[in-house]
């Protein structure tokens, strides 16, 4: 993503009372380039580790009683047990992390490893990318910035700003430039911090204002530096954490004359290099235009391509499966009819035959039982069983 910075090569300077002086200034190139908010993200998130205090529990936390363990075959854990009697304490394990009054596990250590290297390409990349975040009004507005009302971003005063002293004249150019909306929404925003920094001498909180960058402090620091939200920064000492807090690009920034010519000088153009930063040239955009289908449909681009071959392209027709579509079936085997239709057939000649044998099963010739007839007209025992069975 490119800045759009660019669309206007000329930024008019701004005197004490608001109004143009009558000079420009030429837009530096380094509100060219490419806005990657994923590299300005991840060296912020590491500057800012940098500044960690060290901290650890102490060494002797959870240690500090006699215990020991009383080994095996009383049906007990094997932990340290506090010695003595008489009281609820003796017996009670210690030492360990899952114990009363025990130390912490994997106790924290003041060795640690606080500080992360971040590669200086990568941090020079950043900052310019910050800086030419600073150029668009669409992103400092969507930061929360109250710019409505200002003359044009980025914003250049004159150099005579650098020479104020009194809080009351600093107040009044924020007024004349129209910033002051910015500073009043600062001042609404104060509230109690949410957490226990309330307890840590961090009480309050509150949004950040614009950030004021100048070249030669002849006492614009004494002057700006009460009033709420705003940051001062030396153009030779810009710095991540400032230009976009929390790892969003688009702080509002307010420039001196000196300060915005001095960049092309920092930072350098896309003809020369620059003369502080030894071996460091502005990065260059992957994708001049990221309209991608205009691209594609250009001229130029269309020009050179070979015709498209549509034999190549997708099937036109359905493919269907022939174990499941009889006419797909039949063209790739004509026979394939028949042998169904003689199946079919073939089956109805099964059942038939089943059915026949079926009948000629239930009639059964009953054979004639002997009657064992013994004295009295009585039939024997076991004539009685053989005809039951015969039934």
């Amino acid at each position: 993503m490119a800045s759009v910075g660019i669309a206007r090569p000329l930024v008019s300077v701004r005197g004490l009372d608001g109004n143009s002086t009558g000079s420009n200034v030429a837009l530096p190139a380094v509100f060219r380039t490419p806005l990657r908010t994923d590299i300005v993200r991840f060296v912020h998130t590491c500057i800012r580790l940098n500044k960690r205090q060290p901290y650890a529990v102490s060494e002797l936390a959870g240690h500090q009683t006699s215990a020991e363990s009383w080994g095996t075959g009383r049906a007990v854990a094997r932990i340290p047990r506090v010695r003595g009697g008489g009281t609820h304490r003796s017996g009670q394990g210690a030492f360990g992390n899952m114990c009363r009054s025990g130390r912490m596990f994997a106790p924290t250590k003041i060795w640690r490893k606080w500080h992360k290297k971040v590669n200086i390409k990568q941090r020079r990349f950043a900052m310019a990318a910050s800086i030419a975040a600073t150029g668009v009004p669409a992103i400092v507005m969507a930061k929360g910035h109250v710019i409505d009302n200002i003359p044009e971003v980025p914003l250049v005063v004159d150099d005579k700003v650098e020479e104020l002293k009194k809080t009351k004249e600093a107040v009044t150019l924020l007024k004349n430039i129209n910033a002051w909306g910015d500073i009043e929404k600062v001042i609404n925003s104060k509230r109690f911090r949410a957490g226990k920094g309330k307890m840590r001498n961090r009480r309050r909180c509150m949004k950040l204002g614009p950030c004021i960058i100048y070249k030669n402090d002849n006492g614009i620091v004494q002057a700006f530096r009460n009033v709420p939200g705003v940051t001062l920064m030396n153009v030779r000492h810009m710095n991540v954490l400032r230009l976009a807090p929390g790892g969003h690009v688009g702080r509002f920034c307010i420039w001196t004359n000196g300060a915005f010519r001095e960049l092309d000088e920092i930072f350098g153009t896309y003809r020369r290099a620059s003369s502080v930063k030894i071996g460091f040239r502005l990065p260059l955009t992957k994708v001049q235009n990221p309209d991608l289908k205009r691209l594609l449909r250009s001229e130029e681009i269309a020009s050179v391509l070979r015709p498209s071959n549509r034999r190549c392209g997708r099937r036109s027709t359905q493919r269907k499966n022939p174990l499941k579509n009889p006419r797909v079936m039949a063209r790739l085997n004509p026979h394939h009819s028949t042998l169904k239709r003689n199946k079919i057939l073939e089956d109805e000649r099964n059942v038939i035959k089943k059915l026949k044998k079926s009948e000629v099963g239930k009639k059964v010739v009953k054979k004639p039982v002997k009657k064992d007839v013994l004295k009295g007209g009585k039939v024997a025992k076991g004539a009685k069983v053989a005809q039951k069975r015969v039934k």
